[in-house]
């Protein structure tokens, strides 16, 4: 295969120390989160995939649909599907290796960056655990990262993602995130945004995102909320002078139309698509915007010839039925089912990862408006000679009105509702 001067170029010296380490003879361009963001902001109104690697299949047709598109994309996974306590065979730990298998052997020249999604810090024990822990994701090949303290009170959430920035390399794709994903109750708001950005910024920390909770779900999107785009588009507004850009979460649900609103009309440069790529690989069928359908009984209407066989979907149906699993508690079938997955025949391998590149390709074309970016992160990368491409913003805040002291009473002053306690999964 003969590859583009630029590309050739890029692959020289976009890749970082931990990936050149690892795959030293590999052409796959995997880089920083960072590059991606750039190219997204060279572009204007562009939103880069997050695909969410739940399983090979939705891997490898969304690397797939960013060849055809031209564009580059995440390749992400939560910590509650790839940390320690997986629930998917895929992980923070063999997500870089199995990108770059793929995108050898497929021959991918567009900019991949590895994406640990909502990295959750919960306690002191989370944070403890995390500088052990965030060190060796990086050393697997993690480019990028999304520090979630966003379960945190406002102050306490700020000390954590102080604390644990010096285990996360300067050239690393830096996410961070206010407010718990939980739907229409407790949004984000203007104050919290704003204490949590300047509060970094103080300490020359410069996040390349910012998550919100802005009305969406994770998973299965029952209501017709969603997204909230004023609200959004508010809160970048804001933020403006730190130059952050936004990420969306809880895409899988949410109209096409709603998402090319927040393409068009909010700092976003980053959707994250998990539940519906999982979905449309399986082969169940799925609204235009990738929201399963449920029969008059209420459960998931599998495709014929579509996705996995029908045998493999009948023996998962009955595995989840003997453990009361609940329609939202399908996605804990990858795990146990990755290796039969696999075993299929190659045919049906084939299609399964095929429908997920048909539906990732049509929303990064028709809806975020990503294709032909490629060209941008590698002139990105060409521009800095370097992986890394440094930080967008600069230092604004003083750094002596944002000791220990004064952020913790600086929070008392923030009044936002929170919404209700619970387990709301990331």
């Amino acid at each position: 295969m003969v590859y583009a001067a630029d590309f050739e170029m890029a692959l020289q010296v976009g890749r970082p120390p931990t990936i050149c380490k690892l795959f030293p003879n590999s052409k796959a361009l995997i880089v920083s989160g960072k590059v991606i963001d750039r190219a997204m902001l060279a572009k204007g109104k562009a939103v880069t995939m997050a695909a969410n690697g739940r399983n090979y299949f939705v891997i490898r047709g969304a690397l797939a649909a960013a060849q055809r598109a031209n564009a580059p994309l995440f390749i992400e996974i939560a910590k509650s599907e790839g940390g320690q306590k997986a629930y998917c065979a895929v992980n923070y730990w063999n997500m870089a290796r199995i990108v770059d298998a793929l995108c050898n052997e497929m021959g991918i020249t567009v900019p991949v960056a590895i994406h640990a999604d909502h990295y959750g810090i919960k306690n002191d024990k989370d944070l403890e655990a995390a500088k052990v822990e965030v060190p060796t994701m990086f050393e697997a090949g993690i480019t990028s990262i999304a520090i979630d303290a966003s379960h945190l009170p406002d102050d306490q959430n700020l000390l954590a993602n102080l604390e644990i920035s010096s285990f996360i390399p300067k050239w690393a794709g830096l996410e961070t995130e206010v407010g718990e994903i939980k739907g229409k109750e407790g949004l984000s708001t203007v104050p919290e945004a704003k204490f949590l950005v300047q509060g970094l910024n103080a300490h020359e920390i410069f996040p390349d995102w910012i998550a919100l909770n802005n009305g969406t779900t994770h998973g299965i999107e029952a209501s017709d909320t969603g997204i909230q785009v004023a609200l959004t588009a508010d809160i970048h507004h804001a933020l403006a002078p730190y130059k952050l850009s936004g990420a969306q979460h809880g895409t899988s649900g949410n109209s096409s139309e709603r998402l090319r609103e927040i393409t068009e009309n909010t700092a976003t440069t980053k959707a994250n698509v998990a539940t519906a790529l999982q979905m449309i690989s399986w082969g169940l069928e799925v609204n235009d915007y990738g929201n399963a359908q449920l029969d008059a009984n209420g459960n998931f209407i599998k495709v014929p010839g579509e996705g996995m066989t029908e045998e493999l979907w009948a023996e998962m149906v009955a595995y989840a039925d003997s453990k009361g699993w609940k329609k939202g508690d399908y996605k804990n079938l990858n795990l146990p089912f990755e290796n039969k997955l696999l075993a299929q025949p190659k045919e049906v391998r084939e299609r399964m990862a095929k429908r997920v590149e048909a539906f990732t390709y049509k929303m990064m074309t028709e809806v975020f408006n990503s294709q032909d970016t490629a060209p941008l992160a590698i002139e990105a990368i060409l521009k800095a000679g370097s992986y890394d491409v440094g930080p967008k913003g600069t230092q604004i805040e003083d750094p002596a009105h944002w000791t220990r002291e004064q952020i913790v009473e600086r929070a008392k002053s923030i009044a936002s509702d929170k919404g209700p306690e619970g387990n709301f999964e990331d």
